[in-house]
């Protein structure tokens, strides 16, 4: 079955194809200036002529769901109904998070918590168990003070994610390792997206939303006086 993954909901716009779990190209780009509407598109076409197949070979469409940033996750979404109406084919949403903690599974980590920088001192957060992956704490928006994860304190835990910096100056773990630079990224769906698949965990593509967690609040615009 082949997959393409969309991931857009940091500064990382990611795009990848799949043939069952192998991994077929990946194609991202991490940019301070959220370039998600401008280099989507193209990195979907990149990615398939990287993979050797056509747009309309690919089978489901698996999007990084949020939390993250409003904007970016409305491309996503956007460009994921697109193409799952297009080219008839089912939709699967991964917590982005769930991508963060791949790459670090059976490293000697007891927990592994993904920090996904928000507003001031709060983040976008889960953990995880760091040898089976499998979810411990669910996700939620956190606001940092010195006795977060303090639960965890007896652990060895690996906090990885943009937000990772914030903490790393207010947190007093003293058994913590700390990476700033890691992203949610498609190439790391793979995993959660075929289980998905497998029991046909399919989102009706017409009412799905994206995981924003919070609700989201514009800036008013002032009414003009008369």
């Amino acid at each position: 079955m082949k997959i393409l993954y969309l991931e857009t909901s940091s500064k990382n716009c990611s795009v990848a194809i799949s043939d069952n779990d192998k991994l077929l190209c990946v194609c991202e780009e991490v940019s301070e200036n959220y370039k998600q509407s401008e280099s989507l598109h193209t990195f979907v076409e990149w990615a398939l002529e990287g993979a050797g197949i056509s747009i309309k070979e690919i089978e489901a469409i698996s999007l990084g769901k949020g939390p993250g940033s409003y904007t970016g996750l409305r491309i996503g979404a956007a460009s994921a109904k697109g193409f799952c109406y297009g080219l008839k084919i089912p939709l699967i949403a991964v917590n982005s998070l769930e991508s963060m903690k791949e790459p670090f599974l059976g490293q000697n980590y007891d927990v592994i918590i993904p920090l996904v920088d928000a507003r001031r001192m709060e983040v976008y957060t889960a953990a995880y168990d760091g040898i089976t992956g499998k979810e411990i704490s669910s996700t939620e928006a956190k606001i940092l003070d010195e006795q977060s994860f303090s639960e965890w304190s007896d652990n060895k835990i690996l906090f990885v994610g943009d937000g990772a910096k914030k903490a790393k100056e207010i947190l007093q773990l003293p058994n913590a390792e700390y990476n700033e630079e890691v992203y949610p990224s498609a190439q790391h769906l793979i995993k959660k997206t075929l289980e998905k698949t497998e029991s046909k965990d399919y989102e009706d593509i017409a009412y799905f939303e994206p995981f924003y967690v919070k609700d989201f609040h514009g800036v008013k615009k002032k009414k003009s006086e008369d």
